[in-house]
Protein backbone atom coordinates (compact mmCIF):
# COMPACT_ATOMS: atom_id res chain seq x y z
CA UNK A 1 0.00 0.00 0.00
CA UNK A 2 1.35 3.43 -0.96
CA UNK A 3 1.36 6.36 1.42
CA UNK A 4 0.41 9.83 0.18
CA UNK A 5 0.15 13.29 1.72
CA UNK A 6 -2.47 15.44 -0.01
CA UNK A 7 -2.10 19.20 0.55
CA UNK A 8 -5.40 20.91 -0.25
CA UNK A 9 -5.47 24.46 -1.58
CA UNK A 10 -7.88 27.10 -0.41
CA UNK A 11 -10.29 26.33 -3.25
CA UNK A 12 -11.03 22.99 -1.56
CA UNK A 13 -12.84 24.88 1.22
CA UNK A 14 -13.74 28.33 -0.08
CA UNK A 15 -14.16 29.43 -3.70
CA UNK A 16 -13.27 32.86 -5.04
CA UNK A 17 -16.13 35.32 -4.56
CA UNK A 18 -17.89 33.35 -1.82
CA UNK A 19 -18.68 34.98 1.52
CA UNK A 20 -17.55 32.05 3.64
CA UNK A 21 -20.76 30.81 5.19
CA UNK A 22 -20.74 27.37 6.74
CA UNK A 23 -23.07 26.13 3.99
CA UNK A 24 -20.75 27.36 1.23
CA UNK A 25 -17.67 25.88 2.86
CA UNK A 26 -19.31 22.54 3.62
CA UNK A 27 -20.55 22.25 0.04
CA UNK A 28 -16.99 22.75 -1.22
CA UNK A 29 -15.60 20.29 1.31
CA UNK A 30 -18.11 17.65 0.21
CA UNK A 31 -16.91 18.02 -3.38
CA UNK A 32 -13.33 17.72 -2.14
CA UNK A 33 -14.26 14.58 -0.19
CA UNK A 34 -15.41 13.01 -3.44
CA UNK A 35 -11.99 13.70 -4.97
CA UNK A 36 -10.24 12.13 -1.99
CA UNK A 37 -12.63 9.19 -2.13
CA UNK A 38 -11.65 8.69 -5.77
CA UNK A 39 -7.97 8.63 -4.76
CA UNK A 40 -8.56 6.03 -2.04
CA UNK A 41 -10.75 3.88 -4.27
CA UNK A 42 -8.45 4.14 -7.28
CA UNK A 43 -5.19 3.22 -5.63
CA UNK A 44 -5.92 1.93 -2.12
CA UNK A 45 -3.66 4.62 -0.71
CA UNK A 46 -2.88 5.42 2.90
CA UNK A 47 -3.85 9.09 3.01
CA UNK A 48 -2.88 12.04 5.17
CA UNK A 49 -4.58 15.35 4.38
CA UNK A 50 -3.35 18.88 5.06
CA UNK A 51 -5.19 22.10 4.23
CA UNK A 52 -5.04 25.88 4.35
CA UNK A 53 -6.92 28.13 6.77
CA UNK A 54 -6.13 31.70 5.70
CA UNK A 55 -9.67 32.96 5.03
CA UNK A 56 -11.00 31.22 8.12
CA UNK A 57 -8.35 32.79 10.36
CA UNK A 58 -9.07 36.17 8.78
CA UNK A 59 -12.78 35.82 9.51
CA UNK A 60 -12.10 34.67 13.06
CA UNK A 61 -9.86 37.68 13.71
CA UNK A 62 -12.69 39.95 12.55
CA UNK A 63 -15.11 38.15 14.87
CA UNK A 64 -12.72 38.65 17.77
CA UNK A 65 -12.19 42.33 16.90
CA UNK A 66 -15.96 42.87 16.92
CA UNK A 67 -16.39 40.94 20.14
CA UNK A 68 -13.72 42.99 21.84
CA UNK A 69 -15.07 46.32 20.56
CA UNK A 70 -18.74 45.60 21.34
CA UNK A 71 -18.58 43.42 24.43
CA UNK A 72 -15.05 43.66 25.83
CA UNK A 73 -14.33 39.99 25.13
CA UNK A 74 -10.53 39.60 24.95
CA UNK A 75 -9.19 38.64 21.52
CA UNK A 76 -7.10 35.47 21.37
CA UNK A 77 -3.57 35.36 19.92
CA UNK A 78 -2.91 34.10 16.40
CA UNK A 79 -1.61 30.70 17.45
CA UNK A 80 -4.91 30.07 19.23
CA UNK A 81 -6.83 31.25 16.15
CA UNK A 82 -4.81 28.74 14.13
CA UNK A 83 -5.74 25.94 16.50
CA UNK A 84 -9.40 26.93 16.45
CA UNK A 85 -9.59 26.91 12.66
CA UNK A 86 -7.73 23.61 12.46
CA UNK A 87 -10.54 22.14 14.53
CA UNK A 88 -13.23 23.86 12.45
CA UNK A 89 -11.94 22.73 9.07
CA UNK A 90 -10.87 19.31 10.32
CA UNK A 91 -14.40 18.71 11.58
CA UNK A 92 -15.88 19.54 8.18
CA UNK A 93 -13.40 17.41 6.23
CA UNK A 94 -13.58 14.38 8.52
CA UNK A 95 -17.37 14.38 8.54
CA UNK A 96 -17.71 14.85 4.77
CA UNK A 97 -15.04 12.27 4.02
CA UNK A 98 -16.49 9.68 6.40
CA UNK A 99 -19.91 10.13 4.81
CA UNK A 100 -18.45 9.88 1.31
CA UNK A 101 -16.55 6.70 2.11
CA UNK A 102 -19.62 5.14 3.74
CA UNK A 103 -21.61 5.81 0.55
CA UNK A 104 -18.94 3.89 -1.35
CA UNK A 105 -18.94 0.97 1.05
CA UNK A 106 -15.52 1.85 2.46
CA UNK A 107 -15.15 1.57 6.23
CA UNK A 108 -12.07 3.62 7.17
CA UNK A 109 -11.82 5.79 10.28
CA UNK A 110 -11.00 9.50 9.79
CA UNK A 111 -9.41 11.64 12.50
CA UNK A 112 -8.20 15.22 12.84
CA UNK A 113 -5.08 15.99 14.87
CA UNK A 114 -4.66 19.59 16.03
CA UNK A 115 -0.99 19.84 15.16
CA UNK A 116 1.83 21.96 16.56
CA UNK A 117 4.65 22.82 14.16
CA UNK A 118 8.10 23.48 15.54
CA UNK A 119 9.98 26.52 14.29
CA UNK A 120 13.37 27.96 15.24
CA UNK A 121 13.02 30.94 17.58
CA UNK A 122 16.10 32.41 15.81
CA UNK A 123 14.56 32.08 12.35
CA UNK A 124 15.30 35.34 10.43
CA UNK A 125 11.57 35.60 9.61
CA UNK A 126 10.96 36.83 13.16
CA UNK A 127 13.08 39.90 12.38
CA UNK A 128 11.24 40.52 9.10
CA UNK A 129 7.47 39.97 9.34
CA UNK A 130 6.18 39.58 5.78
CA UNK A 131 2.96 37.53 5.74
CA UNK A 132 -0.23 39.65 5.54
CA UNK A 133 -3.03 38.38 7.79
CA UNK A 134 -6.48 39.42 8.81
CA UNK A 135 -8.67 42.28 7.59
CA UNK A 136 -7.81 45.39 5.60
CA UNK A 137 -7.74 48.76 7.37
CA UNK A 138 -7.34 52.36 6.29
CA UNK A 139 -3.89 53.79 6.96
CA UNK A 140 -4.85 55.76 10.07
CA UNK A 141 -6.57 52.78 11.73
CA UNK A 142 -3.75 50.39 10.82
CA UNK A 143 -1.07 52.64 12.29
CA UNK A 144 -3.14 53.24 15.42
CA UNK A 145 -3.49 49.46 15.92
CA UNK A 146 0.23 49.05 15.29
CA UNK A 147 1.01 51.51 18.11
CA UNK A 148 -1.53 50.00 20.51
CA UNK A 149 -0.80 46.33 19.87
CA UNK A 150 2.81 46.32 18.74
CA UNK A 151 1.88 45.09 15.26
CA UNK A 152 3.85 45.47 12.06
CA UNK A 153 1.62 46.79 9.24
CA UNK A 154 2.08 47.34 5.51
CA UNK A 155 0.13 48.70 2.55
CA UNK A 156 -0.99 45.59 0.66
CA UNK A 157 -1.14 45.88 -3.14
CA UNK A 158 -3.30 49.00 -3.21
CA UNK A 159 -6.14 47.27 -1.35
CA UNK A 160 -5.54 48.79 2.08
CA UNK A 161 -3.33 48.27 5.11
CA UNK A 162 -2.87 44.94 6.86
CA UNK A 163 -1.01 43.38 9.71
CA UNK A 164 2.04 41.31 8.77
CA UNK A 165 3.49 38.47 10.85
CA UNK A 166 6.57 36.26 10.55
CA UNK A 167 6.48 33.19 8.31
CA UNK A 168 9.25 30.93 9.69
CA UNK A 169 10.38 27.70 8.06
CA UNK A 170 8.81 24.58 9.59
CA UNK A 171 11.23 22.16 11.25
CA UNK A 172 8.86 19.35 12.22
CA UNK A 173 5.62 18.45 13.95
CA UNK A 174 5.24 17.73 17.65
CA UNK A 175 2.47 15.19 16.97
CA UNK A 176 4.25 13.41 14.09
CA UNK A 177 4.64 10.11 16.02
CA UNK A 178 0.91 10.07 16.77
CA UNK A 179 0.01 10.80 13.14
CA UNK A 180 2.36 8.09 11.88
CA UNK A 181 0.90 5.52 14.28
CA UNK A 182 -2.66 6.35 13.28
CA UNK A 183 -1.79 5.97 9.59
CA UNK A 184 -0.15 2.61 10.26
CA UNK A 185 -3.35 1.49 12.02
CA UNK A 186 -5.50 2.34 9.00
CA UNK A 187 -6.74 5.84 9.85
CA UNK A 188 -7.10 8.64 7.32
CA UNK A 189 -5.54 11.56 9.18
CA UNK A 190 -6.15 15.30 8.76
CA UNK A 191 -3.16 17.14 10.22
CA UNK A 192 -0.95 20.23 10.03
CA UNK A 193 -3.94 22.36 9.02
CA UNK A 194 -2.92 25.84 7.96
CA UNK A 195 0.71 24.79 8.37
CA UNK A 196 0.07 23.84 11.98
CA UNK A 197 0.18 25.98 15.11
CA UNK A 198 3.67 27.54 15.23
CA UNK A 199 5.54 26.78 18.45
CA UNK A 200 9.08 27.23 19.69
CA UNK A 201 10.82 25.14 22.33
CA UNK A 202 12.55 26.85 25.26
CA UNK A 203 14.18 24.78 28.00
CA UNK A 204 12.17 21.77 26.92
CA UNK A 205 8.86 23.67 27.05
CA UNK A 206 6.66 24.49 24.04
CA UNK A 207 5.35 28.01 23.53
CA UNK A 208 3.02 29.30 20.83
CA UNK A 209 4.18 32.23 18.70
CA UNK A 210 2.25 34.68 16.54
CA UNK A 211 3.29 33.61 13.07
CA UNK A 212 1.98 31.86 9.97
CA UNK A 213 3.64 28.78 8.49
CA UNK A 214 3.24 28.00 4.82
CA UNK A 215 0.92 24.99 4.61
CA UNK A 216 2.73 23.35 1.68
CA UNK A 217 6.17 23.59 3.29
CA UNK A 218 4.71 22.22 6.53
CA UNK A 219 2.92 19.47 4.60
CA UNK A 220 6.21 18.47 3.01
CA UNK A 221 7.87 18.19 6.43
CA UNK A 222 5.01 15.98 7.54
CA UNK A 223 5.40 13.84 4.43
CA UNK A 224 9.02 13.23 5.42
CA UNK A 225 8.10 12.47 9.02
CA UNK A 226 5.54 9.82 8.08
CA UNK A 227 7.74 8.46 5.25
CA UNK A 228 5.25 9.14 2.47
CA UNK A 229 5.84 7.83 -1.04
CA UNK A 230 4.01 10.67 -2.80
CA UNK A 231 3.40 14.31 -1.91
CA UNK A 232 0.57 15.92 -3.88
CA UNK A 233 -0.37 19.59 -3.81
CA UNK A 234 -3.88 20.26 -5.12
CA UNK A 235 -4.62 23.84 -6.04
CA UNK A 236 -6.63 26.00 -8.46
CA UNK A 237 -4.22 25.64 -11.40
CA UNK A 238 -3.11 22.43 -13.05
CA UNK A 239 0.60 22.57 -12.35
CA UNK A 240 3.54 24.97 -12.41
CA UNK A 241 4.65 27.07 -15.38
CA UNK A 242 7.82 28.92 -16.29
CA UNK A 243 7.58 32.39 -17.86
CA UNK A 244 4.03 32.48 -16.49
CA UNK A 245 1.81 35.04 -18.26
CA UNK A 246 4.41 35.75 -20.96
CA UNK A 247 4.31 34.82 -24.66
CA UNK A 248 6.79 31.99 -24.04
CA UNK A 249 4.87 30.57 -21.07
CA UNK A 250 5.42 26.83 -20.68
CA UNK A 251 3.59 24.49 -18.33
CA UNK A 252 5.81 21.88 -16.76
CA UNK A 253 4.76 18.26 -17.09
CA UNK A 254 7.33 15.68 -15.96
CA UNK A 255 10.38 17.52 -14.66
CA UNK A 256 13.48 16.41 -12.77
CA UNK A 257 14.04 17.90 -9.35
CA UNK A 258 17.38 19.29 -10.57
CA UNK A 259 15.74 21.14 -13.46
CA UNK A 260 12.94 22.42 -11.27
CA UNK A 261 15.39 23.75 -8.70
CA UNK A 262 17.15 25.67 -11.48
CA UNK A 263 13.87 27.28 -12.52
CA UNK A 264 13.08 28.05 -8.87
CA UNK A 265 16.42 29.76 -8.34
CA UNK A 266 15.92 31.76 -11.55
CA UNK A 267 12.79 33.26 -9.97
CA UNK A 268 10.07 31.78 -12.18
CA UNK A 269 7.64 31.19 -9.29
CA UNK A 270 6.10 33.97 -7.19
CA UNK A 271 6.87 33.92 -3.48
CA UNK A 272 3.26 34.38 -2.42
CA UNK A 273 1.69 31.75 -4.66
CA UNK A 274 3.49 29.04 -6.65
CA UNK A 275 6.93 29.56 -5.08
CA UNK A 276 6.30 27.67 -1.79
CA UNK A 277 4.53 24.86 -3.64
CA UNK A 278 7.49 24.35 -5.97
CA UNK A 279 9.96 24.55 -3.07
CA UNK A 280 7.93 21.97 -1.13
CA UNK A 281 7.94 19.62 -4.16
CA UNK A 282 11.69 20.06 -4.54
CA UNK A 283 12.36 19.36 -0.86
CA UNK A 284 10.26 16.20 -0.88
CA UNK A 285 11.97 14.60 -3.86
CA UNK A 286 15.43 15.69 -2.70
CA UNK A 287 14.66 14.12 0.69
CA UNK A 288 14.01 10.79 -1.03
CA UNK A 289 10.32 10.85 -1.90
CA UNK A 290 9.29 8.93 -4.97
CA UNK A 291 7.36 11.77 -6.61
CA UNK A 292 5.81 15.16 -5.93
CA UNK A 293 2.78 16.43 -7.85
CA UNK A 294 1.25 19.87 -8.35
CA UNK A 295 -2.19 19.66 -9.96
CA UNK A 296 -5.72 21.01 -9.98
CA UNK A 297 -8.11 19.73 -7.34
CA UNK A 298 -10.47 18.19 -9.90
CA UNK A 299 -7.59 16.39 -11.67
CA UNK A 300 -6.28 14.50 -8.64
CA UNK A 301 -6.75 10.94 -9.89
CA UNK A 302 -5.48 11.73 -13.38
CA UNK A 303 -2.43 13.41 -11.85
CA UNK A 304 -1.70 10.34 -9.71
CA UNK A 305 -1.76 8.31 -12.94
CA UNK A 306 0.81 10.76 -14.43
CA UNK A 307 -1.69 11.93 -17.04
CA UNK A 308 -1.71 15.61 -16.06
CA UNK A 309 -0.26 18.19 -13.68
CA UNK A 310 3.39 18.80 -12.89
CA UNK A 311 5.21 15.60 -11.94
CA UNK A 312 8.47 16.16 -10.05
CA UNK A 313 10.77 13.14 -10.16
CA UNK A 314 14.31 12.23 -9.20
CA UNK A 315 17.12 13.05 -11.61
Amino acid sequence: MRRIVVALGGNAILQRGQRGSYEEQMSNVMKTARQIGDIILDGDYEVVITHGNGPQVGALLLHMDAGQALHGIPAQPMDVAGAMTQGQIGYMIQQALRNELKRRGIDKPVATIVTQTLVDKNDPAFENPSKPVGPFYDEETAKKLAREKGWSVIEDSGRGWRRVVPSPDPKGHVEAPVIRELVEKGFIVIASGGGGVPVVEEDGQLKGVEAVIDKDLAGERLAEEIKADIFMILTDVNGAAINFGKPDERWLEEVSVEELRKYYEEGHFKKGSMGPKVLAAIRFVEWGGERAIIAALDKAVEALKRKTGTQVVRN
